[in-house]
């Protein structure tokens, strides 16, 4: 299922939709890295290529985060 879900980055609001185990995994990959979900959001917002949408660069990195992870055991 898909949430809608606004938080604050970079000093506005926006609303991201993602489904619920990538807001999980941003949940649990900001407990790891001791950071907040909004400071998470707006390093993966500040490193997108703007042609993708925040939605889908989230996914991605949440995706390689993972990816990562799994490979360096």
């Amino acid at each position: 299922m898909i949430r809608k879900r606004s938080i604050a980055i970079a000093g506005h609001r926006t609303s991201i939709s993602l489904e619920d185990a990538f807001w999980q995994a941003l949940q649990d990959v900001a407990a790891h890295r001791g950071i907040s979900l909004p400071a998470l959001v707006a390093e993966i917002d500040g490193g997108r290529d703007p042609a993708v949408n925040l939605s889908s660069a989230i996914r991605i990195a949440m995706l390689n985060w993972y990816r990562s992870a799994a490979t360096s055991r």
